[in-house]
């Protein structure tokens, strides 16, 4: 089996592994609930309610410009601004694709890291796919984003501005043919979600609250993923929340998904599976199975009979990934008759399958890649 490097899980992660620490960004309004903004204000010597007048303009209206903020008057403006809306993101490079439908950011943090974001318009829903971390410790070799390794943990507002930012471009009518409201958001950028639990789940939350508290999405719209964590899987289990769980699967036998996803060494696929079923039972939500179809590594017709028998019965999806291999890497997409052959077999064994739609292969859109591309210019 291939050499892989240690993997890298968050300092307040609650499997309890500790990894690099960094600084993190200076406050900003998404990192506070609505009465945690109003007592910024209030201490600032300013009435309470232009906490809920800064947080209507950001997460109603979609501003993040203090200067377009004109109903405040200029001193309180500053003032109040100083303190809860720093710039967080300093766009790198924005890139579309696929007619304009999707649209791909790059940024650079107050500490020079790069993340991602992809908006993808379709025709009736926006979804926007944001990044929970500066880099990935989980080291799946065939990723971009794996291969770079870990900086360090987005805050929450780092993690919220990306949606916040990506939902006003498609309130502007860029994304023609599509909605122009912000409708879905999922957790599969850069970074591995659970392994930033705190932050991540802040920023749910703040998704989902009702504006002028957050961007009010619902929580049904809302999917996290995850390479299979089993403490954060449970523990997200009694949240309360009514998210979609991706378990990025990959491989249904030990042997293979030790290597392709190497926390598998640690958390092994039955009680990554069983720990999935939990949050299925808790929630009532189906549970999506992402697997991601790499020629002649995991797409055998005996691999898809084992996952068959795996899920069937089971609350769960399979989503199969047309992999989009990474320049220089020794991974590459199933054939399309392979990959046909492997979705006949699910379904016959009762598993609802889909084949996830691919967008942005022109504009280096695996996770990962503009950023690395953006490191070695």
């Amino acid at each position: 089996m291939t050499s892989l490097p240690l993997i890298q899980i968050a300092s307040d992660d609650p499997t309890g592994s500790t990894s690099r620490r960094a600084a993190m960004p200076p406050r900003h309004l998404a990192d506070l609930d609505l009465s945690g903004r109003q007592a910024v204000v209030t201490e600032l010597g300013e009435s309470a309610f232009r906490a809920r007048q800064i947080s209507t303009h950001y997460f109603g209206r979609l501003v993040r410009e203090p200067a377009r903020m004109t109903d405040l008057p200029a001193a309180a403006r500053d003032r109040i601004a100083a303190e809860l809306l720093p710039n967080l993101l300093t766009p790198v490079r924005e890139v579309a694709t696929d007619d304009g439908a999707t649209r791909k950011a790059l940024w650079r943090l107050h500490d020079g890291s790069l993340v991602e974001s992809v908006l993808m318009g379709y025709p009736d829903r926006v979804t926007v796919c944001i990044s929970s971390q500066a880099g990935c410790g989980m080291a799946c070799p065939f990723c971009a984003t794996g291969q770079a390794g870990l900086t360090r943990n987005l805050s929450t507002a780092e993690i919220v501005d990306q949606a916040v930012y990506l939902a006003g471009v498609a309130a502007s009518g860029l994304l023609a043919g599509s909605p122009s409201r912000l409708s879905h958001v999922v957790f599969m950028g850069m970074g591995e979600p659970l392994a930033n639990y705190a932050r991540v789940v802040a920023a749910v939350r703040r998704l989902t609250a009702p504006a002028p508290e957050g961007l009010g999405l619902s929580q049904r719209h809302v999917t996290v993923s995850t390479v299979g964590l089993v403490p954060a899987m449970r523990r997200l289990a009694d949240e309360g929340l009514s998210v979609t769980l991706a378990l990025s699967l990959h491989a249904p036998d030990d042997e293979l998904r030790d290597e392709l996803v190497p926390v598998n060494q640690r958390w092994k696929v039955a009680e990554v599976l069983d720990a999935a079923w939990h949050y299925a039972e808790r929630t009532g939500r189906r549970v999506s199975i992402e697997y991601a179809m790499i020629r002649d590594v995991n797409d055998q017709p005996w691999r898809a009979d084992l996952l068959g028998r795996l899920l069937t019965g089971r609350l769960t999806h399979v989503n199969l990934i047309p992999l989009n291999p990474t320049p220089g890497s020794r991974w590459d997409a199933s054939p399309k008759p392979v990959e046909r052959e492997f979705v006949r077999r699910l379904r016959a064994a009762g598993v609802s399958t889909t084949v996830r739609d691919t967008r942005g292969r022109e504009i280096d859109g695996a996770c990962g890649q503009l950023a690395a591309a953006a490191v070695t210019q």
